[in-house]
């Protein structure tokens, strides 16, 4: 296992890179606790350069063939430029997001993958249709919103900056990025990769620091639309500030997904995939499975067969080729984390710790189960390694729970008689509901899923350039004939 130095993360503002503003606070590898470098701010002068430069780069005119295809062919370049830090990549997200680099590798490598797709739409999706309209010249276009503010958080990295960047940018909208503070190393290899390409004056800028940053950003007029990702509170004061100016949101803020288990559920598919969902990216993914809820005759095998999984589990330093599952990300979290488990315990849960963890003096946690709690209590997201099991007498008292308290972003239910689980699946509050299985890919081809309820605004889906960052703009000759 070789370490890896993060470089000081610095700010590309108005087509230039500069260094920001440092101050005693250090990003810590979550492995040690020793210091990896310093946290990173942006003065507000100069993120108002980005705001103005954002503004002054907009371009609402509809792109032609030859413009969509000159924006695609940058994007290819992008692709190529990022498989060439597939290694780097992974190393600095399992270095800043404690996973896994059996994992992180994983999803590094995914990133080409994603940005040649929206390359592919960009080509494959007109900006500018002609509708119907008994002869007379009438025209759809798909315009870019304009300035775009996009809030990334620690838990994915890479992978959710280039996701959101590439969509921005195809779609036309100047991008200002703002990662999380806690793991802005690789983003800043992301935004490398996209200037490196040869991106226009303006497409994409890239600024660091806390909540003060994204609140300067998201609150002022210049930009129209903003995409975060994060928890709930920080969500609802975009959205009241947005409305403001009537921005246009795209806000993921997670949830505590539940865990239907209905009663002819097979014991060992059901804890192979709560295990799967609950410690995938360390259980720090916001679709992750939180409150199951399973038939009373059920909950001792449950308990049984994931205590003994996870007492096998290898947990240990996220650079480790070996490691199953590596620490929290970081000093504020794994507090989180630990407060929830205690609030669990408050509640009457029976805490079960079974994975031995390595001496490292890292941010670890054994995967924890906690079983017993008052299940209509037990609300907060959890958003690590950790799940809260309940009994239930029936699966229609599970969906009144799981519907009272929604998360409204995923769901799981597990079940031998699949149709019967499907059937209980579109029942539940949630825009996505897998059934026998905790993946994170999509269930298949043009998936797309809401956000609903306290989970955000907007959603995820095919042709997300269009769909997000691009507003409808008709344009044509009207007629006499028309009957109002």
């Amino acid at each position: 296992m070789n370490e890896i130095t993060i470089p000081q993360p610095v700010n590309y503002v108005a087509d230039e890179w500069s260094e920001g503003t440092t101050g005693e606070a250090w990003n810590l590898d979550p492995n040690t606790r020793e210091p990896v470098h310093r946290l990173v701010t942006t003065s507000p002068d100069d993120v108002e350069r980005a705001l103005r430069h954002a503004e002054q780069s907009y371009d609402a005119r509809p792109w032609d063939e030859e413009a969509r295809h000159e924006r695609a062919a940058i994007l290819d370049r992008v692709a190529d430029l990022v498989e060439t830090r597939i290694e780097d990549i992974a190393r600095t997200d399992a270095l800043t997001s404690g996973t896994p680099i059996a994992t992180t590798r994983l999803v590094a490598a995914f990133l080409p993958h994603r940005i040649r797709a929206t390359a592919a739409d960009l080509r494959a999706i007109p900006r500018v249709s002609a509708l119907e309209a008994g002869g007379r010249d009438v025209r759809l276009h798909k315009v870019p919103w304009g300035p775009a503010a996009i809030l990334t958080p620690w838990n994915g990295p890479s992978f959710i900056p280039a996701a959101k960047v590439v969509s921005a940018i195809a779609a036309g909208c100047p991008v200002i990025l703002k990662p999380s503070e806690h793991a802005s190393g690789s983003a800043q290899v992301v935004v490398e990769c996209f200037v490196g390409a040869g991106l226009p004056s303006g497409a994409l800028q890239l600024v660091h620091g806390a909540g003060d940053v994204g609140a300067q950003l998201t609150a002022d007029r210049r930009i129209k639309v903003v995409s975060f990702t994060g928890g709930p509170r920080a969500g609802r004061a975009i959205a009241r500030v947005a409305a403001e100016d009537f921005k246009v949101l795209q806000l993921e803020l997670g949830g505590n997904n539940p865990v239907v288990v209905l009663d002819d559920a097979d014991v060992d598919v059901t804890a192979d995939g709560i295990l799967e969902g609950m410690t995938k990216l360390n259980g720090q993914w916001c679709e992750g499975p939180g409150k199951v809820l399973a038939p009373p005759a059920l909950v001792g095998p449950l308990v049984e067969a994931l205590t003994e999984r996870i007492s096998k589990l290898v947990v240990g330093h996220s650079l480790d080729d070996d490691s199953q599952v590596g620490p929290i990300s970081n000093a504020p979290h794994f507090q989180t984390l630990q407060s929830r488990i205690e609030g669990l315990r408050g509640l009457g849960a029976q805490i079960h710790q079974p994975a031995t963890l390595p001496d490292l003096g890292g941010f670890f946690l054994s995967p924890t189960v906690a079983v017993g709690a008052d299940p209509a209590q037990a609300t907060a997201e959890l958003f690590g390694p950790v799940v809260s099991l309940h009994a239930v007498d029936s699966a229609e008292d599970a969906l009144r729970i799981a519907n009272a308290n929604p998360s409204g972003l995923d769901a799981y239910v597990f079940g031998a008689d699949t149709d019967r689980a499907i059937e209980v699946g579109t029942r539940i509050v949630a825009g996505e509901v897998r059934v026998n299985g905790a993946k994170v890919a999509d269930l298949g081809d043009d998936s797309a899923q809401s956000f609903w309820g306290p989970s955000g605004i907007g959603g995820h889906g095919p042709a997300e350039s269009v769909r997000v960052f691009c507003g409808d703009r008709v344009v044509g000759v009207d007629s006499p004939d028309l009957p109002i």
